[in-house]
């Protein structure tokens, strides 16, 4: 992963207290596309488990990995029993066993592209189904987001994630779906959106925003001053939109014995995986 992935542990018990959860549709939309019983899942950068425990409570066994060892003691504090969790990057994965699902929540972004295809690939079994899903918890009314995206532009431009791969925001396959849609290792990609709506106080969406890469890496004082201009500009309370994108699809059965790749580099299923 990232350096800047490894930055969430200094604030490891905020990102439990303000991150949202995931809602049972999400787990609903994710068994129904693998068309059978998912009793095996593999978490990628699973943080402070708030997608691990959603899963976990389908009944399925979740091996969760996360480098941060903060991120990780949090998640460990509320780990169902079915839950087996490892400090480990994505990238450091061993070879061994495979999964019936591979999936990251809003933590695919931060892992290294070169790779990363064929290493998810290797990690599943055959037909078995990868998902990766997230996005921005920001205010419903656009005048509000103005008013935000204002306070916050004297110290930052943006505090999104940009598009990995270069895809425009409007377009209607986003990323990772682009990149899925053009692997030989995948099949059947789609893309979905899990709508969220609810309020909650000011100082709790400053709470949130707090947990937000793009300000974790201001400068301590820039950052105090971000989120006092931003507050003030903030009605209490907040209501937000936070809409789940949702991107599936399913390892091909026969990726092990795909030719390669000539636009990503991906020769199958285990080629340059190790």
């Amino acid at each position: 992963m990232t350096a800047r992935a490894l930055g969430f542990g200094v604030i490891a018990e905020a990102y439990e207290r303000y991150r949202p959860g995931y809602p049972e549709e999400l787990a609903d939309l994710v068994t129904a596309y693998a068309g059978r019983p998912v009793r095996t899942a593999l978490e990628i950068g699973a943080g402070t488990g708030k997608a691990t425990r959603l899963f976990a409570g389908h009944g399925i066994a979740v091996t969760a990995t996360e480098p941060d060892a903060a991120m990780l003691a949090v998640l460990n504090r509320t780990a169902p029993a079915n839950v087996t969790t490892v400090q480990t990057a994505f990238e450091d994965l061993r070879p061994g066993r495979t999964y019936g699902l591979v999936y990251a929540a809003a933590a695919l972004h931060w892992t290294r592209p070169d790779g990363r295809w064929p290493r998810v690939a290797a990690l599943l079994e055959p037909g078995g189904v990868f998902a990766s899903f997230g996005g921005p918890v920001q205010p419903a009314d656009p005048a509000v987001e103005e008013a935000v995206r204002a306070a916050r532009a004297p110290f930052l431009e943006s505090d999104d994630v940009p598009s990995p791969d270069g895809t425009a925001p409007d377009a209607a396959m986003q990323w990772p779906g682009t990149e899925l849609e053009r692997s030989p290792l995948f099949h059947d990609v789609r893309q979905a959106v899990v709508e969220r709506r609810w309020s909650m106080s000011a100082a709790d969406y400053i709470g949130h925003l707090s947990t937000v890469s793009a300000y974790l890496q201001l400068p301590q004082e820039d950052r105090r001053r971000a989120f006092e201009a931003i507050e003030r500009a903030l009605p209490d309370p907040v209501g937000i939109a936070a809409d789940i994108v949702v991107h599936l699809a399913r390892r091909r059965s026969d990726c092990a014995s795909d030719s390669s790749d000539t636009r990503s580099g991906n020769k199958g299923c285990r080629d340059g995986f190790w």
